[in-house]
């Protein structure tokens, strides 16, 4: 390796190490939002922390958004998911799943972690017409929350098992967004969509020509949003497609324009966004029938999907694997840590949330019973994954000496 190849390789590992500690300090900061949303929920402030969110603006600059709660959902969500894609952009071309070798075992684990709880989902549910739109409310991981609790259990699990969890719920996310715009699209409005891809188009062609402005790019991508808003198809998949064109590549002088702004914009997503969206979605009313609702066939299959399929499908995907030589386990992780790195995938608060809100669109009942399922799913494996992590390994001398530093 040259000179060059090992800064630049160095200079990824400390990125690495710092989006892990911002992922950790992001998730503790996004259970305290969802614990305060519960609490609103369920005092006597209900009736204010429904109506601030879901309460008509008096004005709006984009009258599609009316109220709070959609400016969170289908505006700042946009910006978390345009964080997503630089990330995923990234860590394609020049991070963890820049080699075949090495991401083959965290898309085998990821896609076998959205297949079975999905499944599972609909064996609960059932298939009627109403219930079975949520069945990918349970396939994806939240990668925030897990890396949460990581940090509260601290040395005791390896770097390889954190980066392999890392890289598994950045695959997710890929599955997610496809997910999105494939199956929880409205009817297309043919002229906002090829007004986007005219946008879009226009992104790639700044990159052609060498510009490395971030307004130049950021104006189009606003754009671009807006015109995705109105087309039909979710507002957030323009998050991941301003992604797409933005440069990897650095300039003479300084770092690549995508390192620029993941950077500049991880922050607001971990201690803003994140939460922000948290606090507005996790309420649930437990009160009257509330808690009840638990035995109903959605939140019983969310729930089930959250906590039994992410756990049998991720851990089963990293047993063949390792088993069958396609791909080996990460390295210094005993098989109890990676049954509770499965479990851990479990969590699924955020995104589950999102696409809850998504699939029970015209069903507000279904989509409370949605919630309860998610965070009852998301708490179970939380706390059985952090058992087994914890008693799972012991820190070893390095990663003693390294915290104690």
């Amino acid at each position: 390796m040259t000179n060059r190849g090992r800064h630049e390789a160095y200079g990824l590992s400390g990125a690495l190490g710092k989006a892990l500690k911002g992922e950790a300090a992001g998730g503790l900061i996004l259970i305290a939002a969802a614990v305060a949303a519960m609490l609103a929920a369920n005092s006597p402030l209900a009736h204010e922390y429904e109506a601030l969110f879901h309460g008509r603006l008096p004005w709006s600059p984009v009258v599609k958004l009316d109220t709070l709660h959609l400016w969170i959902n289908d505006a700042l969500m946009a910006v978390f998911f345009f964080v997503v894609g630089l990330e995923i952009k990234r860590e394609l071309f020049a991070g963890a799943l820049a080699q075949p070798a090495a991401r083959r075992l965290p898309v085998i684990a990821a896609a076998a972690g959205m297949a079975v709880p999905a499944l599972c989902y609909l064996a609960v549910a059932g298939t009627g017409a109403n219930a079975a739109r949520g069945w990918a409310v349970p396939a994806a991981t939240d990668i925030a929350f897990a890396m949460g609790v990581i940090a509260l259990i601290g040395p005791r699990v390896p770097p390889s098992l954190r980066l392999f969890l890392l890289t598994v719920a950045i695959v997710d996310d890929v599955g997610a967004v496809v997910i999105i715009a494939l199956f929880y699209t409205a009817a297309i409005k043919l002229a906002w969509l090829l007004g986007g891809l005219a946008v879009l188009a226009a992104m790639f062609g700044l990159g052609r020509i060498g510009v490395r402005s971030a307004a130049a790019y950021i104006v189009l991508a606003i754009a671009l949003w807006f015109c995705i808003l109105h087309s039909g198809v979710h507002a957030t998949v323009a998050g991941v497609l301003a992604a797409l064109p933005i440069p990897l590549a650095a300039g003479k002088a300084e770092r690549s324009l995508l390192l620029r702004l993941e950077h500049a914009l991880a922050p607001w997503n971990a201690f803003l966004i994140v939460p922000l969206f948290g606090f507005a979605n996790a309420g649930v009313a437990l009160g009257g029938s509330g808690a009840a609702r638990l035995g109903d066939s959605v939140p019983l299959a969310v729930g089930a999907g959250l906590f039994v399929g992410k756990q049998l499908g991720v851990f089963t995907a990293i047993l063949a694997s390792d088993k069958l030589g396609i791909a080996p386990r990460p390295a210094g992780a005993s098989w109890l840590q990676l049954w509770g790195a499965a479990v851990l995938c479990g969590i699924g608060f955020t995104m589950s949330l999102f696409i809850g809100a998504l699939a029970f669109d015209g069903s507000p009942r279904l989509y409370e019973e949605a919630k309860l399922g998610t965070l009852a799913g998301s708490v179970l494996s939380a706390l059985l994954g952090a058992a087994l992590l914890f008693w799972g390994g012991r820190p070893s001398a390095s990663d003693t000496r390294s915290s104690r530093g």
